[in-house]
């Protein structure tokens, strides 16, 4: 993946500036990362009899490479690329014309006028219908290409970084999970938490109440008072400060963010969703 790249209108990818880094490298980059996952090496050898006399090892942990950098990617749901201004579109985007106007900007990426099955193909780095994404998982059907069940040889770009010692996270829409799968009762293997991402706080389905949303952090469900009537924008807002003790405790890695934005606003009636 590049760093410094920008496909605006659907995705921007920019490479920030490595954290600081305040604790020691554990791990030489010695090993091999053309397999994964990574193998740990193998222990050295112990001559003492006794186990007071054993040290325990150093810890091993797989750092990504020298000089690696963070990554970020956002995506704009459901917005082309006639939609922002830096493409000439009638949406004023002053910080996303920044990016085009000092950055590389692409306009034959491969889209497929629908939002799960463009994140899908983003993701792996594969044709959607190679990811069985052909449609969006609420109609899903049983030919093949078209089951929205990701094959677990699809591996993610996430999950490559993250077995390349990347910290990984994912905030906002999922929407990659087949719906009869987003119950706690699982399965959870193409949840976020299982597809590459450390970290996740969104909504796993394809839109979301305004007031009262079902927001997963992790695989916990986050409860909404409904008297609080908080904006979804709001309560994504929150996972800034969910993500802060983790970003410290992960400051010395090189970290992969998935920022999935949803941009359409779907009308909903007044009444019980307490927007009357």
């Amino acid at each position: 993946m590049r760093s410094n790249l920008l496909i605006l209108g659907l995705v921007a990818v920019a490479a920030l500036v490595v954290l600081s880094r305040n604790a020691p490298v554990i791990a030489t980059d010695d090993f091999d990362r053309t397999r994964l996952p990574i193998a740990q090496p193998a222990p050295a050898p112990v001559t003492e009899a006794l186990p007071q006399n054993v040290p325990l090892p150093t810890p091993w942990e797989v750092k990504a490479p020298e000089g690696a950098p963070n990554v970020v990617i956002v995506l704009l749901d459901d917005i082309g690329f006639g939609g922002p201004s830096p493409f000439g579109g009638p949406i004023s985007m002053p910080t996303l014309q920044k990016l085009a106007d000092n950055g590389l900007s692409y306009n034959r990426f491969h889209t497929i006028a629908l939002c799960a099955p463009t994140r899908a193909a983003l993701k792996t780095g594969r044709n959607h219908h190679q990811v069985n994404m052909g449609s969006i998982p609420e109609i899903a059907t049983g030919y093949a290409g078209t089951t929205t069940v990701v094959p677990d040889n699809a591996a993610p770009i996430a999950e490559v970084l993250r077995q390349n010692g990347f910290a990984t996270g994912a905030f906002g829409k999922w929407h990659e999970t087949p719906s009869r799968e987003t119950t706690a009762g699982g399965p959870q293997t193409r949840w976020p938490t299982r597809q590459g991402f450390e970290k996740f706080y969104g909504f796993l389905g394809a839109e979301e109440n305004m007031y009262e949303p079902s927001l997963h952090d992790g695989v916990t469900i986050i409860d909404t008072p409904r008297q609080t009537r908080l904006p979804l924008s709001r309560g994504h807002d929150r996972s800034g400060h969910r993500l802060g003790p983790r970003a410290k405790k992960h400051a010395s890695r090189q970290a992969f963010l998935h920022l999935l934005l949803l941009c359409r606003v779907t009308r909903t009636a007044p009444g019980e969703s307490g927007m009357d």
